[in-house]
């Protein structure tokens, strides 16, 4: 399965290949309190985050590359890139599910890091099921995260409506025409299960793949607008090309938000099909990885970036703008002004997070994916 919600936006600030030479003849290897090298979505490549750290660490060598998929730098872990890495950062579900039973994670300190969680959101205050393993053991620290669901134009349809219609929205017939579809191909078969009211985290089988498949057909058969570039469909939908688009979250709409288009705003329906909640969050974890020659200052790094300065460079960087756990922190919370806050819909996340369910796995990925390209193409 390929996660997609960023899959373009992948600049590599160094390639593996690279850092396994350099690793090599690196003659200090055995200290190994010199390097740190992450594996990351964007943003923790950044010059904004890196910089300060470099600044702060003279002497230590920073590397990082950012992925194009939560599997792809997963499958680097497993192809023997425990010895390049020391930080993995990737979505939520993957830390418990595959990196730690597969020993490509390694515990944090408790000690040392759970402190933090007394300062993040109530939604993460520990223990935050998803940061930690069935035995126990913390296996990452969330930081950025988000409702993703669906985009409105509120001066077309008010968020009232938007949120009591939910996925409906996008099977009513007068919808036909009026909206767009961002083919985040991945988060589109999770957001098809719900509008067809079906569970996309449990198996589909049987009469459930023809709903599916129906939902589908209907979803892309009323579409005015296909693409995968958000700002391409936050620009259609700010124009009055189309009133919504089908899949997008706080992650899409903020550019459009912070150049003060207020009017576009990212939805999450007041309920839904699973356990009466509608709407989906993706939320990060960074986890240590099992390098069998571990660096010194990946935890440092770790640490560094829940400081309330880089913990804002992390929220608003790359062009789209997030939200991040260590907001419960007034000391964070006080870097962002108001500007930024209705950027990324503070006023509404709590509320959000609570009617959505935690991105994870699509057990029946295989045979959805196949009845998904075949509704796109049709």
């Amino acid at each position: 399965m390929t996660v997609t919600r960023r899959r373009f936006l992948a600049g590599t600030a160094a390639t593996a290949a690279g850092l396994m030479v350099a690793g090599r003849m690196s003659p200090a290897r055995a200290a190994r309190n010199d390097q740190m090298n992450i594996l990351c979505w964007e943003g923790y490549n950044s010059d904004g985050v890196l910089g300060p750290f470099r600044a702060a660490n003279s002497g230590v060598t920073v590397r990082a590359e950012s992925g194009t998929s939560d599997p792809d730098m997963i499958n680097k872990l497993r192809a023997g890139e425990t010895s390049v890495w020391d930080l993995i950062n990737v979505n939520q579900p993957w830390a418990r599910d595959q990196l730690y039973p597969e020993g490509l994670i390694k515990p944090l300190s408790k000690e040392r890091f759970l402190p933090y969680f007394d300062k993040m959101l109530p939604e993460f205050a520990a223990p935050y099921p998803l940061a930690f393993a069935d035995d126990g053991n913390l296996l990452g620290m969330p930081q950025r995260y988000g409702p993703f669901s669906f985009v409105v134009n509120t001066d077309k349809i008010s968020r009232e409506t938007a949120e009591d219609q939910g996925w409906n929205l996008f099977l009513d017939p007068a919808m036909k025409g009026r909206y767009g579809v961002l083919t985040y191909d991945n988060w589109n078969v999770i957001h098809m299960c719900l509008t067809a009211g079906l569970n996309p985290f449990a198996a589909i089988e049987g009469e459930n793949l023809s709903k599916f498949r129906d939902t589908a057909m209907g979803i892309f058969g009323g579409a005015k607008l296909l693409t995968d570039d958000l700002v391409a469909m936050n620009t259609a939908l700010i124009n009055g090309e189309i009133d919504a688009y089908f899949t997008g979250g706080t992650y899409t709409a903020s550019p459009a938000r912070y150049d003060g288009a207020d009017n576009v705003r990212a939805i999450t329906p007041n309920s839904g099909p699973v356990d009466g909640k509608g709407g989906c969050v993706w939320v990060e974890l960074t986890s240590a990885v099992n390098n069998p020659d571990p660096s010194s200052v990946a935890e440092d790094f770790l640490e560094f970036v829940q400081t309330p300065e880089i913990a804002k460079a992390v929220a608003f960087t790359e062009g789209t703008y997030n939200p991040v756990s260590q907001m419960g922190n007034p000391d964070v919370l006080a870097q962002f002004d108001s500007e930024e806050l209705n950027a990324i819909q503070m006023d509404s996340l709590a509320e959000e997070m609570a009617r959505s369910l935690d991105y994870d796995v699509v057990t029946s990925y295989d045979a959805l994916i196949d009845i998904y390209t075949e509704a796109r193409r049709t």
